[in-house]
């Protein structure tokens, strides 16, 4: 529950599904949740999640931070609905796809929206179960590509655990080496196969330095789309058998 409240969702999110009176009155007129959200956005886009603070946006806006207050009660409120307004709503599915080749548009689309805005990785270990507009719109998308198959509810929704966790997982390396701007960041990723070939061999870390040999770290060892579309197939091929298993 919300502390302060008392209520189990913020009163932010209840307004960004409709649900709750939104404030007409207040020091900045025309300031809206909607506006506010955006301008975080914009923020993080231009420089960065760390740079994003309610007087940063409130500054965007030309408002103050105290305004901002009045549409949501902490930042982790605002940082909730810039992930939802980031990602936005699942593109539409092309009909006559089928459960399986549905599911690896449903990913593959939720990969791209992701990666569009790098710094989404830092907000997707959820707090809580989604509730957002556009979260719970990817949630039904998901399911409703399920719905003529034979698994019950409950392994619909493991499967989108599944199938989402796989998306989340590749995302979070994928962001982590776009956004690591450190001194030597590059050097390090470049001269990684050389670095563990000096600490394997001998004897030592013999599973790892098999896989060496073999290139699995080498410049074709493949590229980010491989090793993504390879996981995602892997997880399939585990669901269709389970779905034939049903009879």
């Amino acid at each position: 529950m919300d502390s302060e409240s008392g209520e189990a969702f913020p009163a932010s999110i209840e307004a960004a599904w409709g649900l709750r009176e939104r404030p007409h009155k207040g020091p900045k007129r025309g300031l809206t949740l909607e506006r506010i959200v955006s301008a975080a956005v914009k923020v993080a886009d231009e420089d960065g999640l760390d740079a994003v603070s309610m007087s940063r946006v409130g500054n965007e806006l030309g408002s103050s931070t105290m305004a901002l207050y009045r549409y949501l009660a902490t930042k982790d409120e605002l940082l909730t609905l810039m992930l939802d307004a980031a990602v936005g709503p699942p593109p539409p599915l092309p009909e006559g796809l089928g459960w399986r080749r549905g599911l690896e548009s449903w990913a593959t689309s939720m990969r791209a929206a992701i990666l569009a805005h790098p710094w989404t990785v830092h907000l997707l270990m959820p707090k809580g179960p989604p509730a957002t507009p556009n979260q719970l719109a990817w949630l039904d998308q998901f399911l409703q590509i399920l719905q003529d198959t034979r698994l019950p509810a409950s392994a619909k929704l493991a499967t989108q655990l599944l199938i989402s966790g796989h998306v989340w997982s590749h995302v979070s390396i994928t962001a982590a080496i776009t956004l690591d701007t450190e001194p030597g960041s590059l050097r390090r990723w470049r001269e990684y196969e050389p670095f563990l070939r000096r600490v394997t061999g001998g004897g030592r870390l013999p599973g790892l330095r098999a896989a060496l040999d073999e290139g699995a770290f080498g410049d074709d060892a493949g590229a980010p789309d491989d090793h993504f579309v390879f996981g995602l197939e892997r997880a399939l091929d585990g669901v269709e058998a389970h779905i034939r298993s049903l009879g």
